[in-house]
């Protein structure tokens, strides 16, 4: 049997492959928990501008995402972080961050966070 007619995956092109999957998979399992304190805390601002647009003051909103933040365990953000203000009636209220995510020895995954109220 001629050699040029083989075809197939060699050792090396597995292991190379195994990597990328390796790395990719890590990446995700670790950005994971970075994403659902987002998506909770998108929840959170949603609600606060509902009760601001209710008439509820910055101080009683700062407090209440204190007590939301402690609830869905929120940990990269404070109250003071917020940015509260009122447009045209309606209460905004955003918040930008970013979460360093540790993936091995010295290198960091960084992901840049906005969460806001503006599209509710």
């Amino acid at each position: 049997m001629n050699h040029r007619q083989q075809k197939g995956v060699t050792l090396i092109s597995v292991l190379i492959v195994g990597a990328f999957a390796a790395m990719a998979i890590l990446v995700g399992f670790r950005s994971v928990p970075a994403v659902t304190e987002y998506m909770a805390l998108e929840r959170i601002v949603s609600a606060l501008a509902k009760e601001g647009d209710d008439g509820a003051s910055v101080s009683q909103i700062r407090s209440s995402f204190s007590r939301r933040a402690d609830v869905d365990n929120v940990t990269s953000v404070q109250g003071a972080d917020l940015f509260i203000e009122k447009v045209s009636g309606r209460t905004l209220v955003e918040v930008e961050y970013e979460r360093r995510v540790p993936l091995f020895a010295n290198v960091s995954l960084v992901i840049d966070f906005h969460a806001t109220s503006e599209g509710r």
